[in-house]
């Protein structure tokens, strides 16, 4: 596994590293049960803060994509498969968006607009266990 950062960008690392991994699972690259590189050995090899690796791994399980397991490292999640299934549905939508000559622009407002209406998705069972 190869994770990108630009050093150039104004994009924080922390969430290049977050959009590298979400990337490699979305291209098949990555799939449930697949175990992260250790935050340490990824901080070396890009010569950054291990906190930082760490932060884009606590994000990643944020979003439901990788567990962080004691005594294991980061694990890409079961739930991934379901992102790559949605990611192919997007990808048939913006195709049939772009046949019907839909700018992007009014594809995202499209899109934005009732999961800006949506309530908040329901927390993860074993986060509100870690967190009573």
């Amino acid at each position: 596994m190869l994770i990108r950062i630009d050093e150039e960008s104004t994009r924080p690392i922390f969430e290049q590293i977050a959009a590298s991994v979400r990337a490699d699972v979305l291209l098949g690259s990555l799939r449930p049960g697949h175990r992260l590189p250790s935050a340490r050995e990824v901080a070396e090899g890009l010569g950054i803060n291990v906190h930082t690796v760490l932060r884009a791994y606590q994000q990643l399980r944020d979003e439901g994509l990788v567990d962080l397991r004691r005594g294991r490292g980061a694990v890409i999640a079961s739930s991934a498969a379901t992102l790559q299934e949605l990611h192919d549905d997007i990808r048939a939508l913006v195709d049939r968006a772009a046949a019907l000559g839909l700018s992007a622009g009014a594809l995202a407002a499209l899109v934005q607009e009732p999961a800006l209406r949506r309530a908040p998705a329901p927390r993860r069972p074993d986060t509100q266990e870690q967190n009573a």
